[in-house]
């Protein structure tokens, strides 16, 4: 018997030579992706076609299930949603979680940004110079930001004293735009913004070009004011859960990591081009485009000032240097290149 026992033991042995046992990496693993855009936004687009592209590299062994539209977490919950582990992976925007990221709130002031494609190398860059650690809770795989951030109404603002008073849908910092600028800002993300507008609980919304067709509220606002010196855009993150990253096996995490920064450039040219369709489609049915003299454009910058310079006060008191960050992006949205993004 004791010999039997021996071979059957040397037998284990020699099926596990020739035939190991497989890694996690050959196990299929299915992950969530929790998204606030609607389904046919060039976003969610975007995000289905970086599922598709992991499963395929990755054999299929990892399945990506996409919930767009806020189907899974709404999009104020979703870094949160990420980090409890309630979604394995989401995209969403720092600014409507205001005051959980001092340092990415940098990104979204009003400093002039040109386009989508200045705005997501900024971010980027701004990201691996800093690495802040408001972010540790959860593996980063890659940020983009939209050009500039404008003001739609639906009335005309031909000058700084036209929007005193007015009700105008902002988040994080495009709040304190609005405010500075004079008017009532009245926070929210853009799923409640039509709404919003339609039934008049809004005058206007703070917002990329591009939100007035992708967002379809370009039926209910007629005006853009190219107000194009305060500027400001609202970074987005893509993250996943810190615990199920660290469960996936180095060659899996690679993927993910190749597969997200060839996907930087993809949103950011497409957030222009969405943008430039947005305003042709704007055009087309009868909306107007404001333009500022630089005097205007002056007007309108200096109002926006103090909100620069209260961030740089009040995050500087939580012990971070936030000249530095001011001066960084400044510096990166007057030298940025486009093959940066490569």
């Amino acid at each position: 018997m004791k010999k039997y026992i021996q071979l059957f033991f040397w037998c284990l042995i020699a099926v596990n030579f020739i035939f190991p046992v497989q890694s996690s990496y050959a196990q299929e693993t299915t992950l969530s992706y929790a998204n606030f855009f609607p389904l046919t936004h060039f976003n969610s687009i975007l995000i289905d076609k970086w599922c598709r592209e992991i499963e395929k590299q990755t054999d299929n062994k990892i399945k990506i299930n996409h919930f767009p539209g806020e189907t899974l977490l709404k999009g104020k919950d979703i870094f949160n949603g990420i980090e409890k582990g309630i979604a394995d992976i989401g995209m969403s925007c720092f600014a409507y979680t205001r005051g959980r990221f001092p340092a990415m709130e940098a990104l979204d002031l009003p400093i002039g940004y040109k386009d989508g494609i200045t705005a997501t190398i900024a971010a980027n860059a701004f990201l691996k110079q800093f690495e802040p650690t408001e972010l540790d809770k959860v593996k980063v795989l890659y940020l983009h930001a939209h050009g500039p951030g404008l003001l739609h109404t639906k009335k005309p603002v031909s000058r700084l004293e036209d929007i005193k008073g007015m009700k105008i849908r902002a988040t994080g910092f495009s709040s304190n735009i609005a405010s500075a600028l004079g008017a009532i800002p009245v926070g929210m993300g853009q799923g409640d913004a039509y709404e919003a507008l339609q039934k008049g609980i809004v005058e206007g919304t703070f917002a990329p070009i591009e939100t007035l067709m992708g967002w379809k509220q370009a039926e209910l606002v007629k005006y853009t004011i190219n107000c194009f010196s305060v500027g400001y855009t609202t970074a987005m993150f893509v993250v996943i859960n810190k615990q199920k990253w660290d469960s996936l096996p180095e060659e899996v995490q690679k993927i993910f990591e190749i597969t997200s920064r060839n996907w930087i450039a993809k949103h950011a040219k497409d957030w222009d081009i969405a943008d430039n369709e947005a305003r042709e489609y704007c055009i087309s049915i009868g909306n107007n485009m404001i333009d500022f003299s630089d005097d205007e454009q002056k007007r309108w910058s200096d109002a926006v000032s103090p909100v620069i310079d209260d961030y740089i006060t009040r995050t500087a008191k939580k012990g971070l240097p936030a000249e530095q960050y001011i001066e960084f992006l400044k510096n990166a949205i007057n030298t940025v290149d486009e093959s940066d993004l490569y």
